[in-house]
Parts: C-alpha cells; sequence; structure tokens
C-alpha cells in the first residue's frame, strides 16, 4: 500500500508538468506497466484529480484543472522560492493578498524540512531592504486580476480614472499589458476616444461592468513594454525638461542611461540629442555629469544658470592648480 502511494504521488508530480504525457513514457518514469500507469489513473480520478486523456494512435494524458487544488510537490529550490515569494507578498503592494499570503506561508512552513526553513531563514535574516520614503499605493487584488483578465481575453474596458488632482474621467480602453514598476502596478492600453495608447496607473482605476466588446489586438508600441512605460511614467512626473547635445555616439549614451531618464536620437555617427528631464535641476546636472562626455545645453535657462555656477564652484576648488 505504501509503495503504491508513493508511486501515486510520483504520478501525480508528472502530470503537474505542462505537457502530455504518454501511457509507455508514464510506464518508463514509474517502472511499471502501461496497464498499472492506467489503473494509477483511474485511482486518481477517483480521488478527484481531472486526469484528462487524448485519444489517438499516440494518446496521452494531462492533469486539467479542477475544483480542488491538487498538492504541490515542490523540489528543494522551487520549496525555498515559493515560501520567500509569500514573505515578500505579506508585506506587498496588493491590498487583500497580505493576509492570504500568511495563510499560506503557515501552511506551507509547517511542512517545510528544517533544511529548508533554515535556508529561508538564513535570506529573511540576512537580507537588508533599502527603506522607502513612502509606502506607496496599495492595489486592489481584484482589480488586478480583472484587468490581466481583460489582457488576455481581449476584452474592451471602460473605467473611471482619477488624476493626480483627484478628478474622475471615463476611459475607453483596449487593454494589452500590466507592468509592474517599483511598488506601482500600471495598465497600458489603446485608449479608443484618443486613438493612441495610454498609460494607467491601476490604484487609480474604478472599473465599470460589464466589459466592452472582445477587440483585435494591436501591435505593441514597442517590443519592450517595460522600457515604454517606464519612459512614459518618467516623462510625466518631470518638472524640469531639457534637450542636450551630446559629443557621443547614440549607442554609447544609451547604454549609459536607464530608459526612464531620457530618449536618445542620433545626429551623426559621432553625436546625439538627448531628451532627458527630472524633478529637480540638481539631478538633471548629475545625469549630464555622468555621461562623461561634451555636451551642449541651451535650455531650461535654470540648467544653464545651474550648470554655469558648478563650474564656477570647481574652478575655485582647485585654485591655481
Amino acid at each position: 500500500m505504501l509503495e503504491t502511494s508513493a508511486r501515486l504521488l510520483k504520478l501525480l508530480s508528472l502530470l503537474q508538468s505542462a505537457r502530455d504525457w504518454t501511457g509507455s513514457e508514464l510506464a518508463g518514469r514509474l517502472d511499471v506497466s502501461t496497464r498499472t500507469v492506467r489503473n494509477d489513473v483511474e485511482r486518481l480520478r477517483s480521488l478527484g484529480y481531472p486526469v484528462h486523456a487524448t485519444r489517438g494512435a499516440v494518446g496521452g494524458y494531462r492533469l486539467g484543472a479542477g475544483a480542488a487544488l491538487p498538492p504541490l510537490l515542490l523540489d528543494d529550490e522551487e520549496a525555498v522560492a515559493v515560501t520567500v515569494g509569500l514573505r515578500s507578498a505579506a508585506g506587498g503592494s496588493i491590498a487583500g493578498v497580505e493576509e492570504t499570503s500568511l495563510r499560506a506561508l503557515a501552511k506551507l512552513e509547517q511542512v517545510l524540512p528544517a533544511r529548508l526553513l533554515r535556508r529561508v531563514n538564513a535570506l529573511q535574516t540576512y537580507t537588508v531592504p533599502v527603506p522607502r520614503d513612502s509606502p506607496g499605493p496599495t492595489v486592489d487584488a481584484g482589480v488586478l486580476t480583472l484587468l490581466a483578465a481583460a489582457c488576455r481575453d481581449h476584452e474592451g474596458l471602460r473605467f473611471a480614472y482619477r488624476d493626480h488632482a483627484g478628478s474622475a474621467t471615463i476611459r475607453k480602453v483596449e487593454p494589452h499589458r500590466l507592468v509592474n514598476w517599483g511598488r506601482r502596478w500600471y495598465l497600458l492600453a489603446w485608449d479608443t476616444d484618443r486613438t493612441d495608447w495610454r498609460t494607467f496607473r491601476v490604484d487609480r482605476i474604478e472599473p465599470r461592468t460589464p466589459n466592452e466588446r472582445r477587440f483585435t489586438p494591436r501591435e505593441l508600441p514597442e517590443e519592450d513594454v517595460a522600457a515604454y512605460v517606464s519612459r512614459r511614467v518618467s516623462a510625466a512626473a518631470w518638472r524640469y525638461r531639457a534637450r542636450v547635445t551630446v559629443q557621443a555616439p547614440a549607442p554609447y549614451v544609451a547604454d549609459r542611461i536607464s530608459p526612464a531618464v531620457g530618449t536618445v536620437e542620433a545626429v551623426d555617427e559621432h553625436s546625439c540629442v538627448l531628451v532627458t528631464g527630472a524633478d529637480s535641476i540638481d539631478t538633471l546636472a548629475v545625469y549630464l555629469g555622468m555621461l562623461g562626455v561634451d555636451f551642449t545645453v541651451t535650455s531650461p535657462p535654470e540648467l544653464v544658470g545651474h550648470l554655469r555656477e558648478l563650474s564656477e564652484r570647481y574652478a575655485r576648488a582647485i585654485g591655481g592648480h
């Protein structure tokens, strides 16, 4: 009986992988006959596990989604990764997930072998997160799930969207991707009224039901969606903007800055234009100073004046040397 139970668990572990298994493949993995495999599959079905079989010359088995969650059979590395992930989620930015994560974590740590628990505790104890200036917004888990499903099913959305001042407008969009940046979530969507791509903060979205009709997905504005969203979000928050001619090839400059800092436009093989911005003139000056090459700034006037003041200060710092 013990041997049969162990074999059923191993069979269940194999079926959990995202692939179809032929009867002969499973028989080889379990070192039994194909008849025994068929009998074990029937035992799993009688226990409530939806094992689907495909017909044909070869045929195969796959574990489908069912009403009851099957036991998760994890190897050591997977168990550590899931435990660390649950601990992080318990203090994360998605509202409503914290309590659920703690319940799941308590169940997992009850059955976690001592050797793995020591690894998890060591990782948690000796990892020091950088403190944040502010806790950041929280996102409703239900809204996040709804948006993800709409992206998957290509369903149009209608929602109230609050701007930074708290004023709400009704938006109709075709959702394409969700992007997580730091503690914030963003929806990249095609705004049907404005006929352009728009980026929306998820914590400012209030969905209206039912969803709109299905749509045909559009070609994304860029292949790297994360870079596109981070650049759009940063640009929207800039207080100061600058257009700088840099005496270096565009690829060189692009490699030295984050997409969130600015965009690079080639002029020729020896120079380019950097379009950048920041909340403060000091930060802009730091970005430019870190390029390590010559550049020319004509605007904004505040940046020109600040760079002149810095150059005079540095000249005084070295005196006559």
